[in-house]
């Protein structure tokens, strides 16, 4: 059995309009984007890209979008993105662009790159900083953020170490 190779782009979206980020969907980039290549290579490009293409993951807070495609028209994929001018969701027309950030062979390999591209921008927001009391902001609001564990919705749930009890 042949595995078919996929490329990974991982792009942002940039925009001026703060509301563009809170409202777009996956569904709406997908088009979006689908409707770029279209005018850009025509029927031959949709359709080379279309066969595998897909928006992996979408986070609207901060502008991340994973799409996938097929290895052998990834060119013709980041060839189109920068011709996204707007994205359309719930009616609304929002003007905005994609910014290719990585392109990767795993999904793994781009949330790497992700992780190091989002330390150098925090670096790059505290070395801009005017005054302390913007970096202090900043800092705690960093220290602030941590990952929790959540609670077991079912408190009924008993240790599994391998006894039964009657």
């Amino acid at each position: 059995m042949v595995r078919f190779k996929n490329r990974y782009v991982l792009c942002e979206v940039v925009s001026e309009d703060p509301r563009c980020r809170q409202c777009i969907e996956d569904r709406a980039v997908g088009l979006a984007v689908r409707d770029a290549i279209g005018r850009v290579h025509g029927d031959y490009g949709l359709a080379c890209c279309s066969i595998s293409f897909t928006v992996k993951y979408l986070n609207a807070y901060t502008g991340t979008v994973l799409l996938r495609c097929r290895k052998d028209s990834y060119r013709l994929l980041c060839s189109a993105l920068p011709f996204v001018r707007q994205l359309e969701s719930r009616g609304q027309r929002y003007p905005c662009c994609l910014r290719t950030l990585h392109v990767g062979g795993t999904i793994r390999t781009c949330q790497k790159f992700l992780i190091q591209y989002n330390r150098r921008q925090l670096l790059v927001l505290l070395q801009n900083c005017t005054n302390e009391e913007e970096r202090q902001c900043i800092q705690k609001s960093l220290l602030s953020c941590s990952l929790t564990e959540e609670q077991s919705r079912s408190g009924d749930e008993d240790d599994d170490d391998g006894t039964e009890t009657d």
